[in-house]
């Protein structure tokens, strides 16, 4: 098959057919490619864009999945950062306070995770840095969730302990409020009842009818019981813990030996007169750390403001007492 042309023959006034020249051949052949890449193509494109075959919808779709669980963690992550970081604020500035004990440092609470790139595998990917940092971020996070966990478990411990201390400190009365006769002698210089000299009182002086009950003033060990004709007379120490003991003196009865637990508001006498004393009454002393201390100061748990005042300021009147 040859390329051929139609020209006018102006000398037979005639269209004839005509071979191409080479240039013209050429010419053809390259504007005749040059359309059918077009064509060809512009079609693969067109069918690319508008008709997708059913693994490209498939990866499509668990491209946009996937995005949506990148998002999900995201927001997840920051909810979990954010609840711990209350959690940190709360153990330092509530329990921790409350406990008396210091905050955990910072930089424990702050430790990296440290090392070379432990994320290298996910990088060169498609929204590899956003995994990479969450994956950090999570690490970072278990981390100080360890490090919050040991914290909570402290508390806990020392809650344990500090609510045994509250049961073991002094924090009642000996003797009921209504089985009271009067405030008869508090802490300080008072006229001795015997020697009628000016003598220190390193107790409270509870007058009450003989035979009232005697209550523990919190939760210990009964470390004496002992009967004298002089000094406390019958009396009675319980140790306490923590530093604590108290002392029952002049008592009528006991109805504990050495070596019992008593729980505060317990009762563990009767009110009498025995030893140095002049009436019926209660002699009681708080020791701290070994040291004679105010029992004013411990009667927080059963007593209205009100209440707490007028025993101070009865207590703080210098008269006789009765031992």
């Amino acid at each position: 098959m040859r390329w051929t042309k139609r020209r006018f023959n102006p000398n037979s006034l005639r269209v004839e057919q005509v071979p191409l020249t080479r240039k013209e051949l050429m010419w053809a052949l390259s504007v005749r490619l040059f359309w059918l890449v077009v064509i060809g193509g512009g079609s693969v494109w067109l069918f690319d864009q508008v008709f997708q075959s059913p693994a490209d919808r498939a990866r499509d779709r668990e491209i946009a999945f996937l995005e949506d669980q990148l998002e999900d963690m995201r927001r997840h992550v920051a909810q979990m950062d954010a609840a711990l970081e209350n959690l940190e604020r709360r153990d330092d500035a509530v329990y921790r306070t409350i406990l008396g004990v210091p905050p955990v440092p910072e930089h424990i609470r702050q430790a990296g995770v440290g090392g070379a790139d432990r994320f290298s595998d996910v990088r060169g990917h498609l929204h590899s840095e956003e995994v990479a940092d969450l994956k950090m971020r999570i690490a970072e996070l278990q981390r100080a969730l360890v490090t919050q966990s040991k914290s909570l478990d402290e508390v806990a411990e020392m809650a344990r302990e500090y609510e045994d201390r509250l049961e073991s400190i002094p924090a009642i009365q000996p003797v009921r409020n209504e089985d009271l006769h009067r405030m008869a002698g508090g802490w300080g210089y008072r006229i001795h009842p015997i020697y009628k000299v000016r003598k220190f009182h390193f107790g409270m002086d509870f007058s009450a009818p003989e035979g009232t009950e005697i209550f523990a003033t919190g939760d210990g060990e009964v470390v004496k019981v002992k009967r004298l004709y002089n000094g406390y007379g019958r009396h009675v120490v319980i140790r306490h813990g923590f530093g604590y003991e108290t002392l029952y003196a002049h008592m009528s009865s006991t109805d504990v030996k050495v070596g019992d637990r008593v729980h505060r508001g317990q009762v563990i006498g009767r009110v009498g007169s025995s030893g140095t004393s002049t009436s019926s009454h209660l002699h009681y002393e708080v020791h701290k750390d070994g040291v004679k201390v105010n029992p004013a100061h411990y009667f927080f748990n059963d007593l209205t403001p009100e209440e707490y005042e007028a025993m101070l300021e009865a207590s703080e009147a210098e008269t006789q007492s009765l031992d």
